[in-house]
């Protein structure tokens, strides 16, 4: 059952996008179409796999300025977990491969997300900066996942600078999003998931930081998730 329900959550995933292409049409590269998209796949996807998402510290997300959001990447399953927690004019920024995902790769673009090719490190130093544009121009909020990486649940994997750039060159706080270490697991002969719980660290000021206190903001955001992820799995 439990192989199932995860068939059927993915398989929403496309369907819903390409209804979504309507709207994205109406108005494109709107920050916020990502926002409604990520709540409607990841409340539509929990339903789908028997998932709770406990979630703590909801009101430090802010919602009246931008801010870099920064959160622990395990399984695609992230998703259905953190998807619905966007701030406004949120864009995201993923991997250039996304793009020839059936449908969700257009509607990645269309929302005015950031992909990014890390194997061509120049042009991921441009991205970047075109991501700190859109954060001082646009005031728009974005969602990286500084791992890089998939951890698969085993733990919090060192950061790559580009989130922490970005904010201090923006003066933008980073907001950290923490989910439990979770697997694909079934807790239930009806195949549903156990719950994963999320916790949103309050956000760490980059005004006055210079990009030689990048070292220390990195550690001390690795290390506040560290202690994050260690709690919630206890």
């Amino acid at each position: 059952m439990g192989r199932l329900r995860a068939v059927l959550a993915w398989l929403l995933v496309p369907l819903v996008c390409l209804l979504a292409l309507l709207g994205y049409a109406v108005r494109p590269f709107n920050p916020d179409n990502n926002r409604i998209l990520g709540r409607i796949l990841a409340r539509l996807g929990r339903r789908v796999l028997g998932m709770e998402r406990p979630l703590e510290g909801a009101g430090n997300m802010p919602t009246d300025r931008p801010t870099v959001v920064i959160a622990n990447h395990q399984h695609n399953d992230d998703l259905f977990i953190m998807a619905d927690l966007l701030p406004p004019r949120t864009v995201t920024v993923g991997k250039a491969a996304l793009a020839w995902v059936p449908f969700f790769g257009q509607v990645f673009w269309l929302g005015g997300n950031v992909m990014i090719d890390r194997s061509r490190s120049h042009k991921a130093v441009a991205v970047m900066q075109a991501t700190t544009e859109a954060i001082t121009r646009d005031s728009k909020s974005v969602w990286i996942f500084p791992e890089g990486t998939r951890s698969k649940g085993r733990g919090l994997q060192p950061f790559k600078k580009g989130a922490f750039y970005a904010a201090i060159a923006a003066g933008a706080p980073i907001t950290m999003v923490v989910a439990s270490p979770y697997n694909h697991a079934c807790h239930s002969r009806t195949g549903r998931r156990a719950p994963v719980r999320v916790r949103i660290l309050a956000p760490v000021e980059t005004a006055g930081l210079t990009n030689g206190d990048i070292p220390d903001l990195m550690e001390r955001c690795h290390r506040q998730m560290r202690e994050a992820l260690a709690d919630l799995a206890s």
